[in-house]
């Protein structure tokens, strides 16, 4: 009886141990599983790898699987960061700077940033105020018909002088660092109207004895017809300095009514339009030989004066400065016609 209670107890003692055990070695499993992540590592190349590790460490996940850190490389995190979560990754760079060069580039940033905006940083400022403003006035024919002053193949004269018109605004400002950021318009009242000026096509040379050569149509483009107008007329030849210019440098700013304006009224032409002498009457005829395989077969008109023009110097007009500055001074030998 004996022997057989003796045998129950081992068999139970034995029962024990071995829960024991599996309810040890499960604990043990599920806590090991517990501390494995799975960490995605992108190469400087873009291959990826997935990989299972227990460590949290990025530089200590790196070496668990044999990947060196080249120096012209970065890794994001960087190495002594710590992976934290399923489903990390860990990605590493190629970089042409080595990260001695990074830190500084990052910390020359971090500075220059701070540094702007502590000097930026100025409270905004508001103000009302008016302001008295031009209205440009229109250019029109006698018909009333407006006139594009800027078409070459036209000359103009004015018959009545435009004036510009004036309003009166009132806006709200926002100044920051005394730099105006922001203006807003609150009410505009007008002053007075803009008038409108009133010019007509040149079609008319005047010569020194008042009388008129009829050259209707003749412009920059088809200038070869002021042959035809002086056809029969001995021309004076004399050899004059000669020079260029353009409306740029007549002292005049593009805005002003008069920029581009000859003294004779007209609108200055390239190819056409020259400044000369009191000598030579506005409306007289020059041909110059050196300008002959040019639009105009080298014939001009005297349209303009100037104050360091005198009677033995020429001005030949240009459209642009550059091209004034190519053809500089020469003397030049020139066919005058005058009556």
């Amino acid at each position: 009886m004996k022997e057989n209670e003796q045998a129950s107890l081992s068999i139970k003692k034995i029962a024990l141990i071995t829960i024991a055990l599996i309810f040890m070695l499960g604990v043990g499993v599920r806590a090991t599983t517990a501390n494995l992540n799975t960490v995605k590592i992108v190469l400087s190349d873009n291959y990826q790898i997935e990989v299972i590790t227990t460590k949290k460490v990025v530089s200590e996940i790196l070496e668990e699987n044999h990947i060196i850190v080249l120096p012209t490389e970065s890794v994001f995190p960087s190495l002594d960061s710590e992976i934290s979560g399923e489903n990390s990754s860990i990605t590493i760079t190629s970089s042409s700077e080595t990260p001695t060069e990074l830190t500084t580039l990052a910390e020359e940033s971090e500075k220059i940033s701070i540094e702007q905006i502590l000097s930026n940083y100025s409270p905004i400022t508001e103000k009302i105020v008016t302001k008295t403003e031009e209205i440009p006035y229109e250019t029109v024919d006698e018909k009333g018909k407006e006139v594009d002053l800027n078409n070459k193949s036209k000359n103009y004269k004015v018959q009545k002088k435009g004036k510009v018109g004036k309003k009166e605004s009132i806006y709200r400002v926002k100044y920051q660092n005394d730099i105006e950021i922001e203006k807003v318009e609150i009410s505009s009242e007008i002053v007075s109207q803009p008038v409108k000026e009133i010019v007509t096509e040149t079609l008319e040379v005047s010569t020194r004895n008042s009388n008129t050569y009829r050259v209707s149509g003749v412009t920059a483009q088809n200038a070869k017809s002021l042959a035809k107008v002086v056809e029969g007329i001995e021309p004076q030849v004399r050899t004059l300095n000669a020079s260029a210019y353009t409306a740029s440098t007549c002292g005049k700013s593009p805005s002003s009514p008069g920029y581009g304006i000859t003294s004779s009224g007209a609108r200055a032409s390239s190819w056409y339009t020259v400044a000369a002498g009191s000598a030579y009457p506005i409306g007289t005829v020059i041909y110059i030989p050196y300008f002959a395989n040019k639009p105009n077969g080298g014939w001009f008109v005297v349209q303009d004066r100037g104050g360091a023009i005198k009677n033995n110097k020429l001005d030949v007009y240009m459209d642009t400065y550059r091209e004034c500055e190519i053809f500089g001074r020469r003397n030049l030998e020139c066919y005058i016609y005058v009556k």
